[in-house]
């Protein structure tokens, strides 16, 4: 039932857009903040044009509406508990303008996907906050974003060149054409014209206003409006522009926004010099700056706690237990190596004379510097995912001159300590004097709520003390709203007041955030995390993991399944079985029918969490005796099963699809959509049975007697290897009427002259995915076993495994971890040990690829792509790139994910045209195939057909 307020419903034609029920609703609730509002509607728009007819009804009705994108604000500017209008999904364009020189894009585009799209000219957007693998356009523009190295100069503020805004009346405004714009705020809108025109008049003729401007925007400042557009800009588009940047959502919806881009400098050289202390690492920086240094990232101990326990570690800070020491991360960029080499040296001179705990290397090796960024870039979500569980963390920003950040983090450790924050981290931009510093506490508690209160208080008079702002680059936002008066005073904050009801007289936009007048609103409404399975409590709901995830635009997303969780968890709590019965009714499709667990959220998660591997659990605990005694009776008769599919999909190819696919029909109304595949006529015919594959072992002698098998490759080759091929690869043939991938890597061994035993037993072999993505756990115990015995009688040759699909790859690894064995997929072996053999006639055309989830996990790409410009001139991955929720059998159980996962990605297909199309993983090839209409083959039957 649809329960949105009227000026939706009549705004938005497509009801399917508008989302009501309590599971979507709680799902777009949390954001990256610790505060927590559930919106009455979610409206997924499609247009600038909907925006405005939805903000006109609003606007007539008095009724708030707040908008959504990336969800990574830590604020709570993203949250509330009116209309939400969530832009990500339909506002994603990109536009590259002038070589790199500018760019145009959508204020759902991720700042990561816009500089991939930048990366080729050697260009980036100004502003490069660590959240920009997630955060987007609409959201850097709507917070002034700045980062890591950007400052002032380079932020949104700076950089930003126009921008397509929707008022709360509902006027739509292009700033690209300023004249234009402003005739047309001037005839439409002409009470903002004059009145900013006026505003700007107070400002200017006023030298304590303009001498209080100057000052705080000389630093890096979002507390409250960017008043400085009164000094800045003269033209009222102009100001209203400005004005807008930066406002959090409180004065206009932002539709699209062109930046100025920079460039990325050819050269640049690290090193992460760890210190005895906080304050000798905060001492040092006026040295470091004067020397030239692009970034200056500081690091206290707790933060370099963390970081020892990442997957990948800096060497710096191995080796020993944090207690007092501090940590800066120092880079040099130029274009040339004299001039870097000249400035580094420099810097290396300045660290020489200050002690360190051990001496700092700069390097160039860009492993390194990308070790050490991820360490810095997932500081914030690494930090409050080792909290205890249960608690809430909390990140404010703040900025001093940097002359005055030794004694503000002082001054900050000692408000620790009176407060009894123990274990509170600091880490930033030192560079610009900007800090962050991280609270965790369990906030259901009036004593708690009053502790931070204190804290609070006494933060801001030091802050303002040491001549600084209360916010730096993280927005104003509801956690320091109460707060601008105090920073800018009665005057200027009189201005600020009179230009939000100026251009949102009605206060229907974001209302609560940067403007509020209760001094305890921020000690309100808190995000309370109660404690959910082990393998998803440490989420901090910082949304990183949501661009990656092949479910983001049809169901949930990681961060969502795990936020439902949680609501479910807390209404169990409370006594509210009603509302925790309705979230888990919904959830089973939602949150776990409709997860493809591809683990891609781990390669963006900073804490490393799978949500996979908390939707196998759940499966597992979901799964009925019945069913997981059949999935167990099947492992114990893998080698029949996968024939049977075989010949079952070989039979199906000659019978009309209609028919069936009406069994299989009725087959998934009779057992359930999630029990039964639904067939189509683009699944190809059954492959070879492995048993028959290669010739018989028997008697051949590489050295010493062979163990039972059959020998693929060359017939009197060197032995490199044990060859299991994946029984995907049986079930499945090719798209070519050569074979499949098997066929195609036994050629390419002959070729090479090399060959591999295929081991007895091999049809009774599976690497598990099937069970483990189902959460058969009996049925994965059976299948592991026998797997592991076949390998572990070839064990002895002392070869490395090798499989020939990718999921398949990676579910062998995990079965054999504990065994020592070596696997590798076929494409990481054949760039390695192959392709050096084969005389290769490379095609003069174009190849499009599509990486797996699982070639991503395990560091397979680039052996994907050499393989591929061995054969073909030209290689393109595209820029939308991403799983395709194939996920085994997932693509036959519930095919709208997969059209989901693979609609941007196909596309883009469709509009390079390419000549061939190649995966390394078959469910992958097919899933692409009938999401682009382009016969996908894996890239080793291409390389095959190209090698002599």
């Amino acid at each position: 039932m649809n329960t949105a307020p009227a000026f939706v419903t009549a705004a938005v034609s497509d009801e399917s857009r508008i989302q009501t029920r309590l599971i979507d609703r709680v799902a777009a609730a949390s954001d990256a903040s610790h505060y927590l509002f559930t919106p009455e509607a979610v409206v997924l728009a499609d247009s600038a044009r909907e925006v405005a007819a939805i903000l006109k009804g609003a606007n007539a009705a008095k009724s708030p509406v707040a908008f959504r994108s990336g969800g990574t604000s830590l604020c709570g500017q993203a949250s509330s508990p009116h209309t939400q209008i969530d832009v990500r999904k339909n506002f994603r364009h990109i536009e590259v303008l002038d070589e790199g020189a500018r760019v145009r894009a959508g204020s759902g585009a991720t700042i990561a996907q816009v500089n991939a799209r930048l990366r080729r000219f050697k260009r980036r957007l100004g502003p490069d906050p660590a959240s920009e693998a997630a955060c987007t356009i609409g959201g850097v523009v709507s917070n002034n974003s700045s980062g890591m190295a950007c400052g002032t100069e380079e932020n949104t503020y700076r950089t930003l060149e126009s921008m397509v805004m929707v008022l709360p009346s509902g006027l739509t405004l292009d700033t690209s054409d300023r004249e234009a714009s402003d005739a047309r705020l001037r005839s439409e809108a002409p009470e903002i014209h004059e009145g900013l025109t006026r505003l700007r008049e107070r400002v200017v003729t006023n030298p304590e206003s303009v001498r209080v401007i100057r000052e705080r925007f000389a630093l890096k400042n979002t507390m409250g409006y960017g008043i400085n557009a009164f000094l800045d800009a003269e033209r009222p588009i102009d100001i209203l522009e400005k004005l807008v940047i930066g406002s959090e959502g409180t004065l206009a919806f932002i539709a699209e926004a062109t930046f100025r881009t920079v460039p990325i400098p050819a050269l640049t050289t690290s090193a992460l010099a760890v210190f005895p202390n906080l304050d000798a690492a905060t001492r040092i920086l006026p040295e470091l700056v004067d020397s030239g240094a692009a970034t200056l990232e500081l690091m206290d101990s707790t933060s370099i706690a963390v970081g020892q326990k990442l997957a990948r570690v800096p060497e710096q800070i191995k080796g020993f237990a944090p207690s007092t020491e501090a940590a800066l991360l120092i880079e040099y960029r130029d274009d040339e190596h004299e001039k870097l080499t000249a400035i580094q040296r420099a810097g290396e001179e300045i660290l020489h004379a200050h002690e360190l705990r051990s001496p700092a290397i700069f390097s160039e090796d860009p492993v390194a510097r990308a070790t050490a960024w991820a360490l810095r870039k997932g500081l914030y979500a690494s930090v409050a995912g080792a909290r205890e569980s249960g608690t809430t963390a909390l990140l404010e920003d703040v900025v001093v001159p940097p002359a005055n950040l030794a004694d503000t983090c002082g001054d900050l450790h000692e408000l620790f300590n009176e407060h009894g924050y123990e274990n509170s981290v600091i880490f930033g931009h030192a560079k610009d004097g900007n800090i962050h510093f991280m609270l965790t506490d369990r906030f259901e508690s009036e004593a708690a709520r009053e502790r931070l209160g204190a804290f609070t208080e006494s933060m801001v008079d030091a802050v303002l003390a040491r001549g600084g702002n209360l916010k730096a680059e993280h927005g104003t936002g509801r956690a320091m709203a109460p707060f601008v008066h105090r920073q800018y005073g009665d005057e200027l904050y009189d201005v600020m007041k009179r230009i939000k009801r100026l251009i949102d007289p009605a206060g229907i936009l974001n209302p609560g955030v940067l403007i509020e007048d209760d001094p305890k609103a921020h000690l309100e409404n808190f995000k309370l995390n109660p404690t959910i399975e082990i393998e998803a409590d440490r989420c901090v709901e910082c949304g990183y993991c949501e661009p990656v995830c092949p479910s983001k635009d049809l169901t949930l997303t990681p961060r969502q399944r795990i936020v439902v969780r949680r609501a479910e968890e807390r209404a169990r709590k409370a006594g509210d079985a009603a509302t925790a019965d309705e979230l888990a009714k919904d959830y089973d499709y939602e949150g776990i029918d409709t997860c493809a667990v591809d683990g891609m959220c781990v390669t963006a998660c900073p804490v490393g969490i799978n949500t996979g591997l908390l939707v196998k659990r759940l499966r597992r605990e979901n799964t009925n005796p019945v069913e997981s005694g059949a999935w167990k009776a099947a492992a114990a008769s893998w080698g029949a099963i996968t024939r049977g599919a075989s010949v079952g999909l070989t039979t199906a190819e000659k019978v009309p699809g209609p028919l069936v696919g009406a069994a299989t029909g009725v087959g998934r109304r009779l057992l359930g959509e999630d029990t039964v595949p639904r067939y189509s006529k683009d699944l190809p015919a059954g492959g070879r049975a492995r048993g028959k594959l290669g010739e018989r072992a028997e008697g051949l002698g590489v050295g010493a007697p062979l163990p039972e098998g059959r020998m693929a490759g060359a017939a009197n080759g060197a032995l490199v290897g044990v060859y299991i091929p994946a029984c995907v690869n049986t079930m499945f043939g090719g798209a070519a009427p050569g074979g499949n991938v098997v066929a195609a890597f036994e050629e390419l061994l002959r070729k090479a002259g090399l060959t591999m035993l295929i081991p007895k037993g091999i049809d009774s072999t599976c690497c598990g995915t099937p069970w483990t993505s189902k959460g058969k756990a009996k049925g994965h115990e059976v299948i592991s076993k026998k797997t592991r015995e076949v390998v572990n009688a070839v064990r002895e040759l002392g070869l490395p495994i090798v499989s020939d699909a990718s999921s398949c790859t990676e579910g062998f690894a995990a079965i054999l971890e504990n065994d020592g064995a070596e696997v590798l997929d076929a494409v990481q072996f054949t760039a390695d040990h192959v392709l050096e053999h084969l005389d290769i006639d490379q095609a003069n055309e174009h190849l499009v690829l599509h990486p797996t989830c699982s070639s991503t996990q395990m560091g397979l790409n680039p052996a994907l792509e050499k393989v591929a410009k061995a054969a073909y001139a030209k290689v393109t991955v595209p820029y939308a790139w991403g799983c395709c929720a194939f996920a085994g059998d997932r693509g036959m159980l519930h095919p709208e994910l997969t059209a989901s996962a693979t609609a941007a990605e196909a596309a883009e297909v469709k509009a390079l045209n390419a000549d061939e199309h190649a995966s390394l993983n078959r469910t992958c090839e097919i899933g692409m195939a009938r999401a682009t209409g382009k016969t996908y083959r894996h890239v080793l039957e291409l390389l095959a057909e190209r090698a002599r």
